[in-house]
């Protein structure tokens, strides 16, 4: 409903004046203002930890930005996710967006495959941000190096939604820590060569997030066979080792 009210707003976008043209944009931004509010509801209620890990579901996502630093005016480029359900990888539900720039550095251009064209011809990260969060709903965020994703996700919610980023958000290492506690893997490509995963193209949004997904699957398959029915059982196991260290 939200996207075809955005669909119509850009059709009559040239036949309005401005003042019902922005009143139309105001009143798409409660729209999804209001669908956050609804879905970080939902998400209080929910029992994450305590579910079953081979039920819960999962939405995993990578970013490609234009920098390391929103707060000092570096942007998201692109947004790539794909649904698992425990570790089920759901390939055919993915969302895919990339995301109006104006100026994006040579390099990023250079090493994400994206160009000053496609980025100018995209939507603004305020519709992107509606549309990735009605894509997730409540479900549980997996990233790579997460901090990175929460950083940029915690900006750009609250600069264009005025609220806070509540979803919980898992790093792969999460995991990793508890199966293979030995193991110094660091970025994706040291990851996917250690499990095997193959990896056709780097640096772009979803086929990065699908490398990820296969990686998190191999994780939550392995923390399974070790007895880890629940992310309750996960973190009761990590403060445990915390405290003995």
């Amino acid at each position: 409903m939200m996207n075809n009210m955005v669909q119509l707003v850009k059709q009559l976008s040239g036949k309005l004046s401005p003042s019902v043209y922005t009143s139309l944009q105001q009143q798409s931004a409660a729209a999804r203002h209001s669908q956050l509010r609804q879905i970080q509801r939902d998400l209080k209620k929910g029992d994450v930890l305590g579910h079953p890990l081979s039920e819960l579901p999962f939405v995993v996502f990578d970013l490609e930005t234009s920098g390391f630093y929103p707060d000092k005016g570096d942007c998201i480029l692109s947004i790539g996710a794909v649904k698992m359900k425990g570790d089920i990888v759901l390939e055919e539900e993915t969302f895919y967006s990339t995301v109006y720039c104006e100026n994006p550095p040579e390099d990023v251009l250079q090493l994400t495959g994206l160009t000053k064209g496609e980025l100018a011809n995209s939507k603004p990260i305020s519709e992107v941000l509606g549309d990735f969060y009605e894509y997730i709903g409540t479900s549980t965020l997996v990233a790579h190096h997460a901090s990175h994703e929460k950083r940029f996700m915690s900006h750009v919610t609250w600069q264009m939604l005025r609220t806070t980023f509540v979803h919980r958000l898992l790093d792969t290492s999460f995991l990793t820590k508890v199966v293979h506690p030995s193991l110094k893997l660091v970025t994706l490509d040291e990851c996917c060569h250690h499990y095997q995963i193959p990896i056709t193209t780097r640096h772009h949004a979803l086929e990065d997030a699908l490398v990820t997904a296969k990686l998190w699957q191999k994780n939550v398959r392995f923390a399974k066979e070790l007895g880890y029915e629940t992310l309750q059982d996960i973190y009761t196991y990590l403060a445990r080792q915390q405290q003995r260290t």
